[in-house]
C-alpha cells in the first residue's frame, strides 16, 4: 500500500525507536546466549512491540498533579488537568502553554511507552496526534485499518485514569469551611507540570550559557547586553531517593529534585562589615562577640552541664545546638565575603592561613599561590580545628570539662560542612 511521505516518515521515526530500544539490550547479550537474542527479536518486531505497548499503557497515567510527591506510599489518584483560567493576577499550571510539559505515573517499566508517545515529528507529538485522530499516523500504525484504531485507542487511554478519583490515608485532606455552615474536603496535590516548567527556567537562569556569559562579565568588570538572575537561598527538596522514577517521569528527568525558592521575610543586615584585620583567628574574638554566638554557645554549656547521660534525643539535641554555631559561623563567613575581594592579603591581616582561605574565596582572581592553595590544600579540616579548640575552651566549666573526644566532634561537623560546600563556595568566584 502507498503511503504519504507523512506517513512514512512517522513509521521510520517509530522503526526507529524500536530499533534503539532492540540494540542496546543485544549490546548486553554475551556471544553465547542465542536463545535470548532471538527472543527479543522477536518480541521487537515493530507489531509485536506495539501490541506489548498497546497492553502496558494502561499501567501508566499522564498527569499534572501527581499524589506521590505528599506521601510515597500514598496509593490514591493523580490527575491530568487542562482547565483554562481566565483569572488576573493568578499563577497555576493554567498560566503554562507551549513550555507545559505533562508528567507521567504508574509502572516505572512501561514509562517507555510514554518515550514512544512524546517522539515529534515536525514540532507534534505522536501523542498530540493520536489525540488529534492525526490519519497519518493512523496510517504508520498499521496497514490493517481495525489494527491502527485498536492501538490508536489505548493509546489515547493514557491521558485519563481508568478509575474514579480516590483519596488515601497517607494522603494529606484540608477542611476548608464554607459560609453555609458545611465544608469541602479538599485532597491537595503536588503540580508536577507547574514545578518542571519552573525548576526548567530557574535552572536555565542559573547555569545557561547566557546567564554564564553575563557572571564572567560582571567578574571581569565588563559591560554586558542581557541581565541575568540570581536565587539566593534555595532549598532542594528530594523525592524517591535512589529511584526517582518510582515517583513520576519528570521527576526522574529532575534527578528527584525539586527546588524551593526562599520565602522567609527579609532580614535587617547591617551594612558595616569590616575585615577582621589584628587577629590570628575569627573564633577568639570576631565572630565569638556576636550576640547570636554568644547565646547558642551558652545554651549548648548549659545542656551539658545538665544532662548526665546519653541516648538518641540527647544526641540529636547536642547536634542541633552545634549546628547552630556552625550557621553562624557560615553566615559570618558569607558577611566576609561582601568585602573588597583580597582584604586578607593586608599586611594588617594575621588570620591563620587556612582561615583566609575560607573567607576570602574571591582573592584567588589576583593570587595564584593562594588559588592552588584554596583548591588543592585541606583548609576545611583545619578551619574545623581551630573551630573545635575554641569551642572547646568556650563552653569549658567547672562543672563541665571536655576533651579530645568532644574537640573531634565538633571538628567534624564544620570541617564535613565546608568540604561538602566546597563546590558552592568555588562557584561564588564566578
Amino acid at each position: 500500500m502507498a503511503h504519504s511521505p507523512e506517513t512514512q516518515a512517522l513509521r521510520q521515526l517509530i522503526q526507529h525507536f524500536i530499533d534503539e530500544r532492540l540494540q542496546a539490550k543485544l549490546d548486553k547479550l554475551k556471544p553465547d546466549e542465542e536463545d535470548k537474542r532471538a527472543s527479543l527479536l522477536a518480541a521487537h518486531h515493530f507489531d509485536t512491540w506495539l501490541t506489548d505497548a498497546a497492553r502496558r499503557v494502561t499501567q501508566i497515567q499522564l498527569a499534572s498533579h501527581t499524589l506521590k510527591p505528599i506521601h510515597p506510599d500514598a496509593r490514591g489518584s493523580s490527575l491530568h488537568s487542562m482547565q483554562q483560567l481566565d483569572t488576573p493576577g493568578l499563577v497555576g499550571t493554567h498560566s503554562i502553554t507551549e513550555t507545559r510539559a505533562d508528567d507521567v505515573v504508574g509502572n516505572a517499566a512501561a514509562l517507555d511507552v510514554f518515550k514512544l508517545l512524546n517522539l515529534q515529528l515536525e514540532g507534534r507529538s505522536l501523542l498530540s496526534r493520536v489525540l488529534d485522530d492525526d490519519s497519518a499516523l493512523q496510517a504508520a500504525w498499521s496497514d490493517d485499518v481495525q489494527q491502527a484504531q485498536a492501538w490508536k485507542t489505548a493509546f489515547a487511554g493514557i491521558v485519563e485514569s481508568s478509575m474514579q478519583p480516590t483519596s488515601h490515608t497517607l494522603a494529606k485532606q484540608v477542611y476548608f469551611p464554607l459560609t453555609a455552615g458545611g465544608y469541602h474536603l479538599l485532597a491537595p496535590l503536588f503540580p508536577t507540570s507547574l514545578v518542571h516548567s519552573v525548576h526548567q527556567r530557574i535552572r536555565e537562569q542559573r547555569f545557561g550559557d547566557s546567564a554564564k556569559a553575563a557572571r564572567e562579565a560582571r567578574r571581569d568588570k565588563q559591560d554586558w547586553h542581557e541581565a541575568y538572575c540570581e536565587y539566593p537561598d534555595l532549598a532542594i527538596q528530594h523525592f524517591g531517593g535512589t529511584k526517582p522514577q518510582n515517583i513520576s517521569q519528570l521527576n526522574s528527568e529532575r534527578y528527584g529534585e525539586n527546588w524551593l525558592l526562599s520565602s522567609l521575610p527579609p532580614r535587617w543586615q547591617t551594612l558595616d562589615v569590616r575585615a577582621p584585620l589584628g587577629a590570628e583567628s575569627i573564633f577568639d574574638g570576631w565572630f565569638s562577640r556576636r550576640k547570636s554566638v554568644r547565646d547558642a554557645v551558652r545554651s549548648l554549656r548549659d545542656f551539658l552541664t545538665r544532662t548526665s547521660y546519653n541516648n538518641l534525643a540527647i544526641r540529636r539535641e547536642r547536634a542541633r545546638l552545634v549546628a547552630e554555631i556552625c550557621d553562624d559561623a557560615h553566615q559570618y563567613a558569607a558577611h566576609l565575603r561582601t568585602l573588597t575581594p583580597g582584604w586578607s592579603a593586608d599586611a594588617e591581616c594575621h588570620l591563620h592561613e587556612a582561615e583566609q582561605l575560607w573567607l576570602d574565596p574571591i582573592r584567588v582572581h589576583d593570587d595564584a599561590a593562594f588559588m592552588q592553595r584554596r583548591l588543592w590544600g585541606d583548609w576545611p579540616q583545619e578551619v574545623g580545628h581551630r573551630f573545635a579548640n575554641w569551642l572547646n575552651k568556650a563552653i569549658r566549666s567547672d562543672k563541665l570539662q571536655l576533651g579530645e573526644v568532644e574537640h573531634r566532634v565538633w571538628m567534624d561537623v564544620l570541617s564535613k560542612e565546608l568540604k561538602l560546600f566546597r563546590e558552592v563556595l568555588e562557584d561564588d568566584r564566578h
